[in-house]
């Protein structure tokens, strides 16, 4: 299973020093005009630490909003700031991507199972996290990257997903040694 061990990183221009990162600082800025709220989540710059702020609502009425979000962003719930970073609309309306290096890690359940001689594995993702299959096949069969091109060359990993570029859905594989 892939999960994530920490918040992402933010990819965004900062517009003080430009660096390239931020990372959520887990607050959440609401601001009521009449029966009308925006709220953001703030995000500082990993180079000057410079505050910038990702939109979440943008003018919404407040009985379109339900309670318990309400209450949560008042909250500043650490759990409802990694659901909203992961969440495609608020990215595309941010113009933000997420930088995934260092913030996840592969859990196999243990090494038993690669003695032997076909290994049908299935590999879940906790959270959207884009990964490469070939580095985890590698992670979690004890390869390398290499070892694991030149056995799909081969034919001897196969797996109905196609295992170059990145995923970050669950998928299938068998490897024949």
């Amino acid at each position: 299973m892939v999960v994530p061990t920490c918040l992402p990183l933010v990819v965004r221009r900062c517009h003080v020093c430009a660096a390239d990162r931020f990372r959520a600082s887990g607050k959440f800025r609401v601001n009521a005009n009449h029966k009308l709220l925006d709220a953001w989540l703030l995000v500082l710059c990993t180079g000057c630490g410079d505050t910038a702020k990702l939109t979440l609502l943008e003018r919404t009425t407040v009985r379109s909003i339900r309670p318990e979000l309400l209450n949560r962003l008042h909250d500043n719930d650490p759990g409802l700031t990694a659901d909203l970073l992961q969440d495609p609309g608020m990215q595309r309306r941010n113009r933000i991507a997420l930088d995934w290096d260092g913030a996840w890690r592969l859990d196999t359940g243990g090494r038993d199972h690669l003695d032997a001689e076909v290994i049908d594995v299935a590999v879940r993702f906790a959270a959207r996290i884009p990964v490469r299959p070939v580095r985890l096949i590698a992670e979690g069969c004890g390869l390398s990257r290499a070892d694991v091109e030149r056995l799909i060359a081969e034919g001897k990993v196969v797996s109905a997903v196609r295992l170059t570029g990145r995923l970050s859905g669950d998928f299938t594989f068998t490897l024949k040694r």
